[in-house]
């Protein structure tokens, strides 16, 4: 199968997330980038605000609270999801955006990390090559990830979660501004 069927066949599946659609602040991106020829989106996430339960495996994680958009910590605070935590370990996470994008040719792939990396997806790189695709991995910097619960009980006070929630937001504003670059930089090469 050569990459434009492969596309074409990718691009009408159903959208297999939790959420089951793309991210609103990323979906502007995501299109820009799978209206270019040697380009497709398979994965696409433009940040988030999470508590979980950790688990070994993705599937087996147990999500206590998820948000793609900035939180109002007074929001969490009157689900009292701190004061009903389970006797396991729970973490705090903010994740930055990230994109798995199928490209045509290594050239393709290069040129679009390259620029990429320039903005700030600095954990960037090629994390496939096939027969028909070389798929990339652009991953934005800005990152939490700490523990607030150790066998049930809270490691933190309320005064620090505050905190923690609005630096995540902050974080949050900052990859959405780099996704806003990236639109920027394709759009602006496409239309050399």
């Amino acid at each position: 199968m050569n990459f434009q069927k492969e596309k074409n066949q990718f691009l009408r599946k159903k959208d297999k997330s939790i959420k089951g659609k793309i991210d609103n602040k990323i979906k502007r991106l995501v299109n820009k980038i799978n209206s270019l020829d040697d380009f497709f989106t398979t994965s696409s996430c433009s940040g988030r605000i999470v508590l979980l339960i950790p688990n070994k495996t993705k599937h087996n994680t147990k999500w206590l609270f998820s948000s793609h958009d900035k939180v109002d910590f007074k929001k969490i605070e009157n689900q009292k999801i701190l004061d009903k935590l389970p006797k396991n370990d729970v973490r705090f996470l903010m994740e930055p955006a990230i994109l798995h994008i199928a490209c045509k040719n290594i050239e393709a792939a290069k040129k679009l990390l390259n620029i990429a990396r320039d903005i700030g997806f600095r954990r960037s790189g090629i994390i496939s090559i096939g027969k028909n695709r070389i798929v990339l991995e652009l991953i934005s910097t800005e990152r939490i990830d700490t523990i607030i619960s150790k066998n049930g009980k809270l490691l933190i006070d309320e005064n620090y979660f505050e905190v923690l929630v609005n630096e995540g937001n902050k974080k949050l504003e900052k990859t959405w501004g780099k996704i806003n670059k990236l639109y920027k930089a394709i759009d602006k090469i496409e239309n050399q």
